[in-house]
């Protein structure tokens, strides 16, 4: 006897096209869109299971499902209804109007001036706001600006910041900023009386289009009698990955002893990519399972009934048909932060069962789930998507867990050892001397010189990379297998 179809979805989608088809093949109203959004959450949405209104029963006609998305102002609407505990389980779904933005912007692609910042609220003070800057990304107007790590701005066209006007004052292409000063008073330890003491400087900036190339510095540090690699990398971008692969043969032909991986800004991107990288930090695990994925109910049944081998993703040794430069390390540093996720936190999770993963920084974000890109055809791919509209999803589609069946670390890894960011000692990226790097190196070479330092004590309000809304993703471009959807379709 044949198993329920368990993407029965699929063909109930087919039938509802059919009944709503609009017939005007120009014009794409509203509801069609919301057609869209509904079909697409209930086919791919993580949380399915746990949400009534995408349940394949939940109309008992075309007609009460008609009602239902004309119920919706927008497809936002329509989209932020349908999302799973959206303030604790899933923070992570988007619904975008423009996949070709959406597109770029997995690329690396996006408008800027090329500083990002920090935003806490100022000492003293719930409302006034300030900005300090993490790292400033090469030949934009930022770089040429002069901007460095550790500047300190307050104010943006002579305007104080605050909690309510960032986005209206940096949203403009060009605008100016007025650096400042942090003084603690000389009380160190007391930041009740600190404060940022404003100056007469002004640095005017100006937003362009640019690719970031996530190898933002890497390095080989010798101390002592360690040959040390170090890489900040800051975006699973997939362009860049042959030129990840060579940063890699150069430490490789260098025989470091020692990694240490900078991903304290990196927030995320292809799953691809993720094991590449994984790969190429040990190699001696080719074939082994790297990570599995678990799908909803309906997906899930699916693949373990006719392709259950692709829920498994596994150590790579080759990359677009060349060998790979693995190094073969039985253990890496890897730095994090708050803004360390989704595939950063794939790294760490998928390492651990296997090699030694000395985790030193603080708490990363907590996201353990895959999205991908939903578009608006046949079999939500982006060939044959609709003419009529732009509009496509990026939903949580599985969560994944490591070899050990480790994940659901919604409170994000803890570090092995806690040292965050000091505004005061915000040292120079790459430097011996800067606080996690040095701490890293001090564990290396059984120096003793651990950094002890406090970590910003200020209210965080705001990272710059949060205006780009796919930051924080982890992107599977795994397609699902034509034939196992027309089987499932057809059978």
């Amino acid at each position: 006897m044949k198993k329920l179809n368990a993407l029965i979805l699929i063909i109930a989608a087919l039938f509802l096209t059919s009944c709503f088809e609009d017939n005007d093949d120009i014009t794409v109203t509203g509801r069609d869109i919301n057609d869209f959004v509904w079909k697409g959450l209930n086919t791919f949405y993580l949380y399915k299971d746990n949400t009534p209104d995408l349940a394949d029963n939940r109309f008992s006609s075309n007609n009460e499902y008609a009602n239902y998305l004309n119920g919706f102002i927008s497809p936002s609407d329509l989209f932020e209804s349908l999302i799973y505990q959206p303030e604790t389980i899933d923070r992570f779904s988007r619904l975008f109007s423009n996949y070709i933005t959406l597109e770029q912007l997995l690329d690396g692609v996006s408008t800027s001036n090329g500083m990002e910042y920090l935003e806490f609220e100022m000492p003293s003070s719930n409302i006034n706001r300030f900005g300090i800057v993490t790292h400033v990304l090469p030949n934009t107007s930022a770089a040429n600006q002069g901007i460095k790590r550790g500047d300190i701005f307050y104010a943006v066209d002579g305007v104080q910041l605050t909690s309510t006007n960032r986005a209206q004052l940096t949203s403009p292409i060009n605008y100016t900023i007025s650096l400042g000063n942090y003084n603690d008073n000389e009380t160190p330890d007391d930041i009740s009386d600190d404060f940022i003491e404003e100056t007469t400087n002004e640095v005017s900036l100006s937003k362009s289009e640019n690719s970031e190339n996530p190898i933002f510095l890497n390095t080989i540090l010798n101390v002592e009698s360690k040959k040390i690699g170090y890489l900040m990398y800051n975006g699973f971008t997939a362009p860049y990955d042959n030129e990840l692969n060579n940063v890699f043969g150069t430490f490789k032909s260098s025989n470091i002893d020692e990694l240490v991986l900078d991903l304290r800004y990196n927030s995320g991107g292809s799953v691809t990519t993720a094991i590449l990288l994984s790969s190429l930090i040990t190699g001696q695990f080719t074939g082994d399972v790297y990570s599995t994925e678990q799908w909803n109910s309906d997906f899930q049944a699916a693949f373990e009934d006719q392709d259950p081998e692709s829920l498994i993703n596994r150590f790579i040794d080759s990359y677009d048909g060349s060998s790979i430069n693995s190094l073969e390390l039985p253990k890496v540093y890897i730095l994090t932060s708050y803004f360390s996720a989704s595939a950063s936190e794939l790294v760490i999770n998928s390492l651990k069962p296997y090699i030694d993963v000395v985790q030193i920084g603080t708490t990363t974000r907590g996201k353990y789930q895959a999205s991908t890109i939903v578009y608006d055809s046949p079999d939500y791919s982006r060939q044959g998507a609709n003419p009529g509209h732009t509009y496509a999803m990026l939903p949580l589609i599985y969560k994944s867990l490591n070899a050990n069946g480790e994940t659901d670390y919604f409170n994000g890894l803890e570090p092995d050892i806690i040292l965050g960011e000091s505004i005061n000692n915000m040292g120079i990226l790459g430097n011996q001397d800067e606080p996690l790097l040095a701490t890293a190196i001090a564990n290396i070479t059984n120096s003793g010189r651990l950094i002890s330092q406090k970590t910003n004590s200020y209210q965080f309000t705001y990272y710059s990379k949060e205006s780009i809304p796919a930051e924080l993703g982890m992107y599977s471009d795994k397609h699902i297998p034509a034939d196992l959807l027309k089987n499932r379709i057809f059978e």
